[in-house]
């Protein structure tokens, strides 16, 4: 009875992390199976948050091409390159260690907190769009970034956002914006791609992964109504996140280490 409850609990708090500050939410989905559902299996976990990350991002993809153009050439090219990549990191992910898996996965926290830190690079030129005469500059830039970044997401099980939108600016110089939204596409595209390769190993709770959806929709409804209040608030939101993002990627990553040497 518990788990269930822990699952919707966890996607609300993961939807409304990605309605107050417009990201970062999912990199809290495995810790979260793990530590607050008590999923057993690093494994499991990994394949369940994979799918509903890439159902959230598939919902914000439909909200977010209802209000501007996506710049779809762009973010096609890049999510087909890493999807070759998200296939080969969910192979290695699956291959390695369930607690070394952990215990990387606290790095990567550590690491996504510390990028958040960070002032956003606001991109470039108005209309970054993958043309006839850009296309021998901007391909090999946009399927180099793209196969990295996708090997990354399908090792980890997580959407990459927060890689997937510097990689955009750095191979179109598109603006933020446009890049947020155009990495909606390429985060569907992972997530799918690392869940299906879990899935195909029966590494996905489906139960617990529609729980962790539906929480996560409830979750985002609540945080986009609070963040039209909290407008003025969203840099100390993020500061606040950042902080907390760091510190609970050093008690996954101390926890896996421990439990690796205590193996």
């Amino acid at each position: 009875m518990f788990a269930p409850v822990a699952a919707v609990a966890s996607g609300g708090v993961i939807g409304l992390v990605l309605g107050l500050i417009g990201g970062g939410g999912s990199i809290l989905a495995v810790p979260l199976l793990l530590y607050a559902v008590g999923m057993p299996s690093a494994h499991v976990a990994i394949g369940t948050a994979a799918f509903a990350v890439a159902v959230n991002a598939a919902a914000g993809l439909a909200m977010h091409a209802r209000k501007a153009p996506i710049r779809w050439p762009c973010a096609i090219v890049f999510s087909l390159a890493g999807v070759g990549g998200a296939f080969a990191g969910a192979a290695l992910g699956k291959a390695m260690d369930g607690q070394k898996l952990v215990a990387l996965f606290g790095v990567l926290m550590i690491v996504v907190g510390l990028m958040m830190l960070r002032p956003k690079d606001k991109g470039g030129r108005q209309s970054a769009w993958l043309t006839r005469e850009n296309a021998a500059q901007m391909l090999p830039r946009l399927v180099v970034l793209g196969a990295g970044v996708g090997l990354l997401s399908g090792f980890f099980g997580i959407g990459g956002g927060f890689l997937i939108v510097p990689g955009l600016i750095l191979a179109t110089d598109m603006k933020l914006e446009d890049a947020t939204s155009a990495s909606l596409v390429a985060v569907t595209a992972f997530g799918m791609t690392a869940a299906t390769s879990y899935a195909w190993s029966g590494l996905v709770d489906w139960q617990i992964a529609g729980l962790l959806v539906a929480g996560g929709v409830a979750g985002a409804v609540a945080g986009t109504k609070a963040n039209a209040v909290l407008a003025r608030r969203k840099g100390a939101l993020t500061l606040l996140f950042a902080v907390f993002v760091i510190l609970a990627g050093l008690y996954v990553g101390g926890r896996g280490l421990f439990d690796l040497l205590q193996a």
